[in-house]
């Protein structure tokens, strides 16, 4: 058996198992998928950007972030009166990346990231 499994918690009988479904199901919200993306993007932004780019109220995009917060998925940095946030490391953005892989390849039989430069031309 792989040493680096059983280490990391990928074994099926991992404790870590259903905390990885939490994860799933925070991130089955397409407002907090597009806040991923937008973090992946930028190092930090602070609420009012993040709800400009996602096109929700800065009162929504607060509601999501408190739940990302809490989950550890993203950190904050408070400047006065502003918090920004970032994602608080990269296996979320990878987590999204991924899952945007996926979905290309449900609406794609030849999806967009497996052609080779020449042929995205």
């Amino acid at each position: 058996m792989d040493a680096d499994t059983q280490i990391c918690g990928r074994d099926p009988d991992s404790q870590y198992v259903e905390l990885a479904v939490e994860v799933f199901g925070l991130l089955a919200d397409a407002t907090r998928v597009r806040i991923i993306l937008a973090l992946r993007r930028e190092d930090e932004l602070s609420v009012n950007h993040l709800a400009d780019i996602v096109d929700k109220s800065a009162a929504a995009v607060s509601q999501h972030l408190a739940k990302l917060r809490m989950a550890r998925i993203v950190a904050t940095r408070q400047e006065g009166q502003r918090v920004f946030y970032r994602l608080a490391n990269e296996h979320a953005s990878q987590l999204v990346s991924d899952a945007i892989l996926q979905a290309e390849h449900s609406l794609d039989h030849s999806p967009r990231h497996h052609l080779s430069e020449r042929d995205k031309a």
